[in-house]
């Protein structure tokens, strides 16, 4: 009994695995008049990536960070709104002796540093929006900064 049991187990798995193994793919023809060899073709080729990166740097900008550059000693002459050698070579050292990355395209840090910063000011969120400068610890009210001093003691 217990012998019948077991060989109608590896009976019913063998049914089970055996029809997996022996399956072949079977390749249909397309539906949309194309040629099988027309379509291994294009099947076999990756299609082109769009690049994600910003490729090339807008004038516009090339000609305030050439400014800035200029401002700083790290360049001479006049802003010419082309991102040439010299511009590279001007960035890359301003780069290097602030102590950042020193690739080929302008670093956040520096172009932060140089004035050049993103503007928010035109970001969706940004109606009524205030970006100056905080007011000065002076003129905030003493029962309100006194507030804000127990506040610092609580989270530290």
């Amino acid at each position: 009994m217990y012998s019948s049991r077991v060989s109608l187990a590896i009976l019913i798995s063998a049914a089970l695995v055996a029809p997996p193994v022996f399956a072949s793919h079977v390749h249909r023809s397309p539906t949309s008049g194309q040629t099988s060899a027309s379509h291994k073709l294009t099947h076999g080729k990756r299609a082109s990536r769009r690049p994600r990166a910003q490729q090339a740097i807008d004038p516009e900008r090339a000609t305030q960070i050439q400014q800035a550059l200029i401002r700083e000693h790290y360049m001479t002459g006049e802003a010419t709104g082309k991102w040439d050698a010299a511009t590279v070579a001007a960035m890359q050292k301003y780069q290097a002796d602030h102590g950042w990355q020193t690739k080929l395209t302008p670093d956040a840090r520096a172009l932060k540093n140089l004035g050049l910063g993103t503007d928010y000011s035109r970001a969706i969120n940004a109606k009524g929006s205030n970006f100056a400068a905080p007011p000065p610890e002076s003129s905030i009210p003493t029962d309100q900064a006194a507030g804000f001093a127990s506040a610092s003691r609580v989270s530290q």
